[in-house]
């Protein structure tokens, strides 16, 4: 059974879905900066919180990259509000309560923080994507770096999971 679409609905396209995904993930990386400072106070090891850090440096310039990226669509940088990233950050501050002192807190942030990345990830391929099809050639590039940051942070977590957080969890718990 064929359904008739709203004249709202059929005026909306790519630079609409463009537009909103700019937003969310603007709201999401303000967000991300307030939980990458409870994650590096928390976190228990010095590897870990220095990795918190330097992502915590890195996501202030994904910030102001989107900031540019707002002034070369042509519109005023604001976020709209992510229930995604909020739940997935609410899953961080949670781990934080419930394992603070435990052998494994900081294996549990690895795998909070690498959920955000993988949404990042997720986020910004589609937006360089879009990006690319619209024809905002100056954007593609700063999302480009974006992604890119957001994909090495994650391996960087990897290795830090698989070489002493996740094993650290494990002996310290026998």
């Amino acid at each position: 059974m064929a359904t008739k679409k709203s004249a709202q609905s059929s005026t909306k396209g790519l630079e609409d879905l463009f537009y909103e995904a700019l937003k969310d993930i603007y709201y999401a990386e303000r967000k991300i900066l307030s939980a990458l400072k409870k994650m590096a106070r928390g976190a228990e090891s010095q590897e870990l919180t220095a990795a918190f850090e330097k992502h915590r440096d890195e996501t202030e310039g994904q910030v102001e990259r989107l900031q540019q990226v707002f002034v070369i669509f042509g519109k005023r940088a604001q976020g709209k509000t992510c229930p995604a990233i909020d739940g997935i950050i609410e899953e961080g501050g949670e781990i934080l309560e419930e394992f603070q002192a435990a052998p494994a807190l900081d294996a549990g942030l690895v795998a909070a923080a690498q959920a955000v990345e993988h949404y990042e990830v997720a986020r910004y391929g589609t937006l360089v994507t879009w990006a690319r099809l619209l024809g905002l050639n100056d954007a593609v590039p700063l999302l480009q770096q974006t992604l890119d940051e957001e994909k090495a942070t994650d391996e960087a977590l990897t290795q830090l999971g698989e070489t002493s957080v996740n094993e650290r969890a494990l002996q310290d718990a026998a």
